[in-house]
Formats: C-alpha cells, structure tokens, sequence
C-alpha cells in the first residue's frame, strides 16, 4: 500500500510520542485517522480535538466503519503492544497491511530527503533543534520529533513545499533500521535496551547498520568520541563533531548572565557570535550538530543565527518551570546514566553556589539492573538525591532490582532518601528547595504542574 492509496489510518498504541506526530501527518492530509490507546491523557486529548477518534476499550467493535476497509486503511502499532491484543488480531487476520511505526517513517525519508538524528541521547533536543532552523530557513521542513517542542506546542512540522523531513531516528527494536537518511547525525552510542540487545556489542552493531542505510550523495555527521565505527556506502560523506574539536565544533564559548554564546566552526562557512535561545550547556554541542546538518544542506548563516536564537527547547528536556533568585524547578527527560550525568554538569555550571536536590524515578526494571552503579555515579555530582520506585513501563517486576540499588551506590556524605510517588507533593510542601529537578521518564513530570503552584505560593 502506497501512502497516496490510503483512505483511514488506525493507531494501536494511539498516544505515545512518536505515533502521535505520524497521527497528526494523516489528519492534516484529511484522512479518517482513529484509535486505541490504554488511557486518556493531555496529549490524546489534544489529539481528538484535532479529528482523531480514539477509544480506550480494546474492543474490536469500537473501530470506526472506515478502518474496518483492507484496501483502503493502514494501521499502524507500536511494538510495546502485545501480540495478544484484540484489535491487532482482528487486522492481522482480516488481511489489513500493519505497519511499525518507523516502517511509516522509513517510507516518508524515500518520499524526502530525511534528515535523521539518531543516539542514546541528545537526539530528541537535536532534532528539534534542526526542525527549527530549517523550519525558519528559506528551506522549510516537515519533522517527527520525540518530544514537544516548545516553539511549536507539538512534535510534527508540516510544510506542502519543503522536500526536508527530520525525523528522530530511535534504536529501539532497531526501529531506525527501516529509514533510508539522506543525511544523518549520531550523537552517541552509550549502550542501552540491552533487554532489547543482550550485549554493549550488539547494540553498537546496530548503530553500525544503521550508518550503511545513508543514501549514497548524502552525509554522517559524527560525535567523535564514539566508539562505533561507521560502516557507510561509497559516495557519502562523513563529518565528525565534538564540543571544541573535529569539523564541526565551537570556539570562543562564553556562559554567563543566563547567556550562551559561541563561535561555530565549519568547513563549509564560520558562522562567528551563535547565541542559544535555550541558554543551556549540552545544547551547545547539540547546536553544533544540529547547525551542521541544517548548513550541508544549505541553510544560511544569518539562518542559523536566528534558528538557534530563536530556539525555545523541548518540553520535558531541561525544561524551565521556575527561574528566579529565591528558587529554580525545572524537570527533565533524562533516564539513561550519561543524560543524567549531563543534566547534572549543566546544573552545575549554572548554579554553582546553589543548593541542587534532584527527585530521581528510575525507569525500567532491566536499565536500574544494568546501569544502578553509572545512576549513583551521575546523582552523586548533586548535593541531595530523593529516589522513588522504580517506573516498570512494559517490564514485570526483577527480583532484588529496586531502587535501593541505587540509594546503596551514592557517594558517602550526599544527602538521599527514597519515597514513593504519592509522598511527592506532600515532601515538597513541607521542605523550601534551592534548585529542584524532576529526572526520569516515568510518571514523576505528571506532578511538575502542582510542584510548580506550590513553589510559587512560597
């Protein structure tokens, strides 16, 4: 089935992330888009009052007449839904065409130019990052994004010009292994899903694929410090990038009175006085390698200028919720070890004098397993630690695997203690925080709204 052939689109796995931004690309090409998800949330909501039709029974007879047509409708599920699901059999045995999502993403960089940003972390923020500047360019872009961007209100970009789509290339069940990049970034490649991988080899195996699916003509651009070693076709391109070294990098860097400034260095042209909009360290090297992609395809350096000054963040990603003299709330994606790690320099450069308590909840049973001595190195850069349980997401429980792994590893002498997620609201009530931030890719941010109305009545 050719994307121009489709008349109705179904999502099994409605409201996360990703598939939300390839729900909102059918309904805006007018399609009947519907589906099922397990529960409401703020994002499904948006997504109904936008003409997607979602349910939250799983139950065969709540799909629309118009997804119940083989010929005409695509569905589409996420791979944490299980084999067992009624509605996935349904289309399974009634000859429907069920597609991954990154199979739809995969279609959409043949239909484009794909601009694709993949690693452990720094991708979401990278992405979104080059979204925007060609997105304000003279170039345009569509763009699937993995998280909110705050410029935007949403993860999807729509252009009926542009031929540029970025899409946030995720390694998950080797979902990145279905595009066809006509240039890509990689970030980083810090094992992880290893209860996806079984082994730090495999998964860097996986990565080394992926660089061999770049279209021959286009470009890698590369952090340096990798371990993995790129595999690509002949004719493409291969750039590397760091913080202060490789083709791409910054000099002159300059951080002080909430500002970010720096000079970014090219071998195609120096783009001099860079100022971050989201005056946050890593996004400096984020910057770098979304400002490297956005130029080989031909973004001017007044575009670059005003994409990167311009550049609000990502929801959920070192996002501001308070930023005052008297108190800093800010909440943050961060659930891998070295995006804790990061999180916590960039806090500290910033607020070097401050008193800096993170509310941490671990997520997935098998990465506290694999990773809780890296999570208590990172937590302890921080002057007090306050751990929950653990979020299972798709897991089962691991015996012995609770946060108390992480809790026994912190340095001597850091403040910590461990609380479950209902003593949340009530611990911040009763204590006045310097700097507070909510780490994990859990439920723990479903309480940053109430965090944020109790620190301001104080």
């Amino acid at each position: 089935m050719e994307i121009k052939d489709i008349r109705a689109v179904y999502f099994i796995g409605a409201g996360g992330i990703g598939m939300s931004a390839i729900a909102r690309y059918f309904i805006k090409r007018g399609l009947v888009v519907a589906g099922y998800d397990r529960t409401p949330t703020p994002l499904t909501t948006r997504l109904e009052k936008e003409g997607m039709l979602i349910h939250y029974e799983e139950n065969v007879d709540e799909i629309p007449h118009a997804c119940k047509k083989p010929e005409s409708c695509l569905v589409i599920y996420t791979p944490a839904i299980p084999a067992s699901h009624q509605e996935l059999i349904y289309f399974r045995e009634n000859g429907f065409e069920i597609q991954k999502r990154a199979q739809v993403l995969g279609e959409l960089t043949r239909m484009h130019k794909g601009l694709c940003v993949a690693g452990t972390h720094g991708k979401t923020s990278t992405s979104t990052m080059c979204a925007h500047i060609m997105n304000q360019s003279s170039l345009g872009c569509n763009a699937f994004l993995g998280g909110i961007s705050k410029n935007y209100g949403t993860n999807y970009i729509l252009s009926d010009t542009s031929n540029f789509v970025v899409i946030e290339a995720d390694e998950f069940d080797r979902s990145f292994h279905w595009l066809n990049p006509w240039m890509s970034v990689i970030t980083s490649t810090d094992p992880d899903h290893l209860d996806i991988y079984g082994t730090k080899e495999a998964y860097l195996e996986s990565f080394r694929h992926y660089t061999t699916l770049i279209q021959p003509g286009g470009a890698l651009i590369i952090h340096r410090d990798l371990e993995m070693k790129a595999n690509v076709q002949e004719g493409v391109r291969v750039y590397d990038y760091a913080l202060d070294q490789g083709d791409f990098h910054a000099e002159n860097i300059c951080i002080g009175n909430g500002q970010i400034k720096f000079d970014f260095v090219s071998p195609i042209e120096r783009v001099n006085n860079v100022k971050l909009g989201n005056p946050v360290p890593i996004n400096i090297e984020n910057g770098i390698a979304a400002m490297a992609m956005a130029q080989l395809n031909g973004c001017t350096a007044k575009e670059l200028r005003y994409g990167m000054n311009t550049y609000r963040g990502v929801e959920r990603r070192f996002d501001f919720k308070i930023k005052d003299e008297k108190h800093v709330f800010l909440s943050d994606y961060a659930h891998h070890p070295n995006e804790i790690l990061q999180s916590a320099k960039s806090l500290r450069q910033l607020y070097q004098d401050r008193k800096i308590t993170a509310i941490f909840q671990p997520h997935l049973y098998s990465r506290t397993r694999d990773f809780y001595h890296e999570f208590a190195d990172a937590l302890s850069l921080l002057d007090e630690v306050i751990l929950c349980d653990i979020y299972p997401a798709r897991e089962a429980p691991i015996p012995g695997v609770t946060s108390q792994l992480i809790y026994d590893n912190l340095r001597p002498g850091i403040e910590k203690s461990m609380i479950h997620l209902d003593e949340v609201l009530p611990l911040v009530k009763s204590r006045d925080f310097d700097v507070l931030v909510l780490l994990g890719a859990g439920d723990l941010d479903g309480l940053a709204p109430q965090i944020t109305q109790i620190i301001n009545k104080k």
